[in-house]
């Protein structure tokens, strides 16, 4: 089993020098339910070109620092892909931007809603309460046809997704460990996000109880599932 991990988000060294990037993480995160699979990451944002989709057996789109609104180099090509990756009937898991372009792309829709979410919020996943990781401002706020909401928070009715095509989505991040972020936002406070923002938010990283293998479970059954071996 092939995996590629498509890297959406800006790394910035000057904060991030000895932190891994985050195509690494995920691919790190993954592979606790996939032993089994290699995973390649795709820096995007770098330059890299999008793989041609029948080059891996299945696809990961990260979160990034842009908004589905963003004209970027690779927006619209990243847009065109996931039409011809859906059409190639390839499986995709996105995750906070991830989640967001795919929805938008497929038919429903993503927007900025208030203020950043960032620490730890509690969402209901299939009935199962759980706390996951979060870092954004925009969510999914329409439904995309055919498309079935599997997990919603208090503040965010569109938390997963799964298609009635092999595609799922969360919007909160399964990969962040508690430390990798508040790491960042310590040394960044005030320049990425307010003082106060940021101080908040790390007060609940450190306070942090949400388990490494977040969704995991779910993902590497999505993949087997749709796989064929």
């Amino acid at each position: 089993m092939r995996i590629a991990v498509l890297d959406l988000c800006v790394w910035l060294p000057e904060y991030q020098s000895d932190q891994a990037k985050f195509g690494a993480l995920l691919a790190a995160w993954a592979s606790r339910d996939l032993p089994e699979a290699d995973f390649t990451v795709v820096d995007v944002v770098q330059g890299a070109p999008l793989p041609p989709p029948d080059d891996y057996d299945g696809y990961i789109i990260s979160g990034s620092d842009k908004g589905v609104y963003d004209d970027t180099p690779w927006m619209q090509p990243l847009r065109d892909w996931l039409i011809d990756a859906r059409d190639a009937g390839k499986p995709m898991f996105g995750v906070c931007f991830g989640h967001q372009i795919m929805a938008d792309v497929f038919g429903g829709k993503a927007e900025k809603i208030g203020a950043a979410e960032v620490g730890v919020r509690a969402f209901d996943i299939d009935g199962q309460k759980v706390t996951g990781h979060v870092w954004h401002q925009d969510q999914v706020t329409e439904i995309p046809p055919g498309a079935t909401v599997i997990g919603k928070a208090d503040y965010c009715p569109v938390a997963a997704l799964a298609y009635d095509f092999p595609a799922m989505s969360v919007q909160f991040h399964p990969e962040y460990a508690p430390d990798y972020v508040s790491t960042f936002l310590r040394r960044s406070r005030g320049k990425v996000l307010s003082e106060e923002v940021t101080d908040k938010a790390v007060a609940e990283l450190d306070a942090s109880d949400v388990s490494a293998d977040l969704f995991a479970k779910q993902v590497g059954e999505f993949f087997r599932g749709a796989i064929p071996t």
